[in-house]
């Protein structure tokens, strides 16, 4: 079967509807995991920022072992002592003001691994320089209560003398420039919660977890409207253009010039109609004739 130019454009049409509407549908999807992603690390949030404390070898068995996702934020409780030997992590904004993170590696009593803890944030003043007041770790042996959190990825730029750009356990022991005493936690790193005993001072608290879902949902539904509208509006042009094929080209007549008019007066054309077909067609030429003035055929 042959197809007229004007049904291979419909189909065309629709074919094109057809994609736009997949890809819509799928970006959808996208959108819509993204939300269930999300809510399902609030509701993590949520279960365990204020939970109580456990030991640190509940939650992971061993300085080699990754956080597992069900226990981000969840605090426990370790003993040790610092060691001397603090590392300002950069272009940390709390509040949206300018702050560093003062980082600092923990020796865990017994095996002696350690454990990289973000005491919190100190205000970078006015030039951000590199001299600013930090608060002292407390010194001897402490009991240390942290949320731990997965450990970033190591950032691209080298760490520095006391300075680095990534919660990355290996970098902050770089930058530290300090002997490990044993392994070092390499997935995770903790956020302190308290310090027994405590000391004078201590840096600011660093934000509890953001809890605002976003706007993935809406995003998910937004294109599956896109994706509804994409289809009905090609199959719609594509229906146009088979109706159009079907009623044939438009027709335009024109206006006699009337008799008290000049001869060479120019001619207007009569508003554009479409042809139409069906009854009553002798009485809309009719219509049509005495309206523009032109007398009938005799």
């Amino acid at each position: 079967m042959t197809l007229t130019p004007a049904r291979r454009r419909a189909v065309g049409l629709v074919l094109v509807g057809v994609v736009v509407a997949t890809v819509c549908v799928f970006l959808g999807r996208w959108q819509w995991h993204r939300h269930e992603w999300r809510d399902a690390q609030i509701a993590i949030a949520e279960s365990n920022y204020d939970a109580d404390p456990v030991p640190l070898d509940q939650v992971v068995d061993g300085p080699a072992d990754a956080l597992p996702d069900d226990e981000q934020w969840r605090p426990v409780t370790v003993t040790g002592h610092y060691l001397d030997a603090t590392v300002l992590l950069r272009n940390r904004p709390v509040d949206g003001n300018p702050a560093y993170h003062v980082v600092v590696p923990f020796v865990v009593a017994g095996t002696q691994d350690v454990l990289v803890v973000d005491r919190g944030w100190v205000p970078t003043g006015e030039d951000a320089s590199e001299s600013v007041e930090v608060p002292a770790a407390p010194a001897g042996q402490i009991t240390l209560v942290v949320r731990l959190r997965t450990a970033e990825n190591p950032s691209s730029r080298a760490p520095g003398d006391g300075w680095v750009h990534a919660l990355a356990p290996g970098q902050v022991l770089t930058a530290a420039d300090a002997a490990v005493p044993g392994a070092l936690y390499t997935g995770l790193y903790g956020q302190r919660v308290s310090e027994d005993p405590a000391p004078a001072q201590v840096p600011g608290a660093l934000p509890p977890p953001d809890l605002d879902p976003g706007s993935h949902l809406s995003y998910a539904f937004q294109w599956w409207v896109f994706s509804l509208g994409a289809l009905l509006g090609f199959c719609w042009l594509a229906r146009r253009e088979v109706v159009e094929e079907r009623d044939g080209p438009l027709v335009l007549p024109h206006a006699a010039p009337r008799p008290d008019e000049p001869a060479d007066t120019p001619v207007s054309p009569a508003p554009r109609r479409r042809r139409k077909e069906g009854r009553a067609e002798a009485e809309e030429d009719a219509l049509i004739e005495a309206q523009l003035g032109t007398p009938p055929d005799r």
